[in-house]
């Protein structure tokens, strides 16, 4: 696969989208493309978009997958707004597509594919191919099932093997025309394939033409090349979302030298950190199926009650249906870590896109008050570090917390540096091991001046009985007790001992310190808020950017930080959930700017809007 005589050209960033069936493996070859880049050096950003049916009719827009990769020799906080490259293997995924595209966008389609009948199925009533509708764009027809067999031809495969391939003939051409390195992904495929070496021999047979096509196609006469990102000295591999989280919690679970259990349900799009924790036994993990939600926070919260890092996972339909555990949980003030890898709702609403709209019901949506902590990660890598702070909120204080990823963060992935274990915060925790009462007696419920945390007892500890349960302790005893004055008491002192978890204060990015107007974001708003602020300031104009980790409790100087400023603008996928807080906790007139298609913001639609704020107040 030696490089050819082609001329080369030098880019510094590039976005290109794979679309597709969902049987067409275009999430397989974003995923390889991503690697193949991210052994470059090059900074990587990504943002894979499934289905939200599980099996839609092949060839129909509802169909359709996709895998968008941005890479670039500089530090980029998006997946990108606008492809310079479509693939679309096939009309529905160029349609699906095409509008994203900005004017003279690179579309390579698979004309095997623009058949009468699978145009007629999106509504083409002839070929945009043919029909003059793609002049300003620069369109390349591959015949890409059609070559792929013919490639194929002499190695014995059945020809939907054969035809399958097709991806990697794509991937095989685009590793050519972006000079990705290749041995990676041929080692990849020996280890996928592995008990079918006739489809480890087509698939790089696949890839190997789609290289050697690029070489000797006259369509194709220049290759290009992004030079490796500046980026601090260490080791990085490339994450997604779910996979930090899970190693964060690993992680934890080595830092606190508890053993971590997970009991959850499969559900899209938290599924991924059970299938990743599942590899990690050796670490202590536990890991548990449970039959439904409301079985496995039960057992989470069990284990927790044992002497383990207690956690479940799930997104929102699986947090409505823990609710009550998560009350017993406050009632019983036991460490307990709950996932929510938040998606559209409301009810099955579009399981596989994304949005924060849980954040009303992570604070809020439980009976009685039942506060808890809510903290949530603003990228993939961040993720690893989110899971860390979660579970030192709950062994520290005993209590639950809530980590609010989303499906954009959680499928989406990023270089990941990876920390010396050194540096990682100590969570060290000590069991109950003696009584503590003056008299010789367990008090469950001897709170830690500091913390206000309680006692954490092992069942079985001699001299350490206490009672369990959902009624309302009594204080200190733990005794049930239905007094009027104690159920305040209590209810007054789980409340402060959240509003008593230390966390940092909101940093405020602001290049001139003259700007009037503060973007306030959480959770996974802060790619495309820090692009559309970058880009302001490079125009010379003054923005400052703030961004969430704790939602509950916020940040001690946040109301300082609030009022310093002319103008707040809260960017949410949601109706305003985050805004509504600010505005009745802090009486800032803050103003939200909402977006809820299941899709996370351009940073485009950001910077025309923030641009009209700051220009325009």
């Amino acid at each position: 696969m030696a490089a050819g005589a082609k001329r080369v050209e030098q880019l510094d960033r590039v976005v290109i989208r794979f679309a597709g069936d969902s049987g067409d493996g275009m999430q397989l070859t974003g995923d390889r493309f991503t690697s193949e880049t991210a052994q470059l050096g090059n900074d990587i950003s990504t943002l894979p978009n499934f289905p939200a049916e599980i099996r839609a009719p092949a060839g129909t827009l509802p169909g359709v997958s996709s895998f968008q990769v941005h890479f670039a020799d500089y530090d980029i906080l998006t997946p990108g707004d606008s492809p310079n490259v479509l693939v679309a293997m096939n009309p529905a995924a160029l349609k699906a597509n095409l509008s994203d595209l900005p004017a003279g966008a690179d579309i390579i389609v698979n004309t095997d594919e623009f058949t009468k009948r699978n145009l007629a199925k999106v509504g083409y009533a002839a070929s945009p191919l043919d029909d003059g509708s793609l002049d300003g764009y620069a369109v390349h027809p591959v015949a890409l099932t059609s070559m792929t067999v013919g490639a194929l031809s002499d190695l014995g495969v059945s020809k939907k093997d054969a035809e399958r391939a097709k991806n990697m003939f794509a991937l095989g051409l685009l590793s050519w025309m972006y000079s990705r390195p290749f041995e990676s992904t041929l080692r990849f495929l020996e280890r996928k394939f592995a008990k079918r070496p006739d489809l480890v021999a087509a698939n790089k047979a696949a890839f190997q033409a789609g290289w050697n096509f690029g070489e000797t196609t006259e369509d194709f006469a220049i290759r290009y090349e992004v030079k490796p990102a500046k980026m601090r000295p260490g080791t990085y591999r490339n994450i997604t979302g779910n996979q930090a989280l899970a190693l964060g919690l690993v992680a934890a679970g080595v830092r606190s030298k508890l053993p971590v259990f997970l009991g959850a349900y499969p559900i899209t799009p938290a599924s991924d950190i059970l299938h990743e924790l599942s590899k990690h036994k050796k670490f202590g993990i536990t890991t548990m199926q449970a039959e439904d939600e409301i079985a496995a926070i039960g057992a989470a919260l069990g284990a927790s009650y044992g002497g383990a890092l207690g956690v479940t996972t799930t997104s929102g339909p699986g947090v409505a249906l823990k609710g009550e555990t998560i009350s017993l949980a406050i009632a019983l003030e036991l460490p307990l870590v709950i996932v929510d890898v938040q998606r559209a709702g409301p009810s099955t609403g579009l399981p596989t896109k994304t949005e924060q709209a849980d954040l009303n019901m992570a604070l809020y949506g439980r009976h009685g008050e039942a506060p808890l902590a809510v903290i949530a990660p603003k990228s993939p890598s961040d993720c690893f570090h989110a899971a860390i702070e979660a579970a030192r909120i709950a062994l520290t204080y005993r209590t639950p917390v809530i980590l609010l990823s989303d499906n954009y963060v959680a499928n989406g992935s990023e270089p990941w540096l990876l920390p010396s274990p050194d540096d990682l915060p100590d969570l060290t925790v000590e069991y109950a091991t003696e009584p503590n009462g003056e008299d010789g007696r367990f008090l469950p419920y001897l709170r830690d001046p500091s913390t206000l945390a309680r006692p954490w007892a092992i069942p079985g500890t001699p001299g350490l009985e206490h009672r369990i349960g959902g009624l309302e302790k009594a204080d200190k005893t733990g005794d049930i007790s239905y007094d009027p004055a104690n159920h305040e008491f209590m209810v007054r002192t789980r409340a402060a001992r959240i509003e008593a978890i230390e966390v940092p204060d909101i940093e405020v990015e602001d290049d001139d310190e003259n700007a009037r107007v503060l973007v306030l974001g959480w959770g996974s708003t802060y790619g495309p808020i820090g692009a559309a602020c970058r880009a302001l300031r490079q125009r010379g104009l003054p923005i400052a950017q703030a961004h969430l980790r704790h939602m509950a409790p916020l940040p001690a100087n946040l109301g300082e930080v609030l009022k310093a400023y002319d103008k707040v603008i809260i960017p949410e996928m949601n109706l305003g959930q985050l805004a509504h807080v600010i505005r009745a906790k802090y009486l800032v007139d803050a103003v939200p700017f909402n977006q809820i298609s299941g899709l996370p913001f351009t940073a485009a639609t950001l910077e025309s809007m923030l641009e009209d704020v700051v220009k325009n107040g």
